[in-house]
């Protein structure tokens, strides 16, 4: 399959890397001259839980040097989402499956916004706690799961395509056809930990080992799923700390990517993440007070940075 990452940071790295050394025509585009750079010369090398390997794909800061692709991945940050969608046109074809993979909540839904509901699914992927060593270099301490959907309807040929070609690569690959349930599982863990990690500057172990700070993002945990409830949003677990603690357990030693993001002097994603959680829990008569908390925090954090 003809593939184009979108976005080549440290997850965008993990996906090109693997889907390239399963014999897939993976092409990495990012605005990181250095990165494409050292790609181009020497490869993308990925180590961590799925070995150390070195892989030679196309890679290009411009779009338009790629053609049009089976698969469009869009691993940009959620506030890129509509700059990424514009710069990707030359990509698409009468039947490419775009898929955008963010934090948060609503970027697919303003991907198809700009190129339209039956080119865009849905992806969320979790567990794998990936960060940059440096250019055309990304590590990963985890390999949990990638989860898949159509926006609009159950799931579909085209979306199972998609999963035999992920599951190929070496991911693990669920398909959903509630595609709320596979956001919000997802989003259920990120407001667990980013926001707590990001303010004090912990690795997710270390936020589960302390008794009050663990105590702050189950509270984090508990809203988002008293949330999801009372949206109608059917979730595999009915102890959303236990669920979150689990996930965090697999990947003790990982920083957020919102706490990479805010030890480099880069904008994070709190608003759709914690930041999503009070508005939504308004939308339904409650409130989130320890989600507006974090957030109003981890902002000021980042004014101050």
């Amino acid at each position: 399959m003809k593939i184009a990452v979108v976005g080549t940071g440290a997850m965008g790295s993990v996906y090109a890397a693997l889907l390239a050394d399963a014999g897939n025509e993976v092409w990495a585009i990012d605005s990181w001259a250095d990165h494409i750079a050292v790609i181009k010369a020497n490869g993308l090398r990925l180590e961590g839980a799925s070995g150390d390997r070195t892989v030679r794909i196309q890679a290009t800061t411009d779009p338009r040097d790629v053609g049009e692709c089976e698969l469009v991945i869009v691993a940009t940050k959620a506030f890129d989402i509509e700059a990424a969608a514009e710069s990707i046109r030359p990509l698409v074809g009468e039947t490419t499956v775009v898929l955008p993979i963010q934090n948060g909540l609503g970027s697919p839904d303003r991907m198809a916004a700009i190129l339209g509901d039956e080119r865009v699914v849905i992806g969320v992927v979790g567990g794998f706690g990936a960060s940059m060593v440096g250019p055309g270099h990304a590590h990963h301490n985890g390999m949990e799961l990638v989860r898949l959907g159509e926006r609009n309807s159950p799931a579909t040929d085209r979306i199972r395509a998609v999963a035999e070609v992920w599951e190929a690569a070496g991911f693990r690959v669920s398909v959903y056809d509630d595609v709320n349930q596979l956001v919000w599982e997802k989003l259920l863990c990120n407001a667990t930990f980013s926001g707590t990690c990001s303010l004090l500057g912990w690795r997710i172990g270390e936020v589960m080992a302390d008794a009050e700070a663990w105590s702050v993002a189950a509270g984090c945990a508990r809203e988002v799923y008293d949330v999801a409830i009372a949206k109608g949003i059917r979730l595999d677990f009915d102890d959303p700390v236990a669920y979150a603690y689990a996930f965090g357990g697999k990947i003790p030693d990982a920083r957020p990517s919102m706490l990479l993001d805010l030890m480099a002097g880069r904008r994070c994603e709190i608003d759709v993440i914690n930041g999503a959680i009070d508005p939504a829990a308004r939308s339904v008569g409650l409130v989130a007070p320890i989600n507006a908390t974090i957030t109003a925090l981890v902002k000021a954090k980042a004014a101050g940075v």
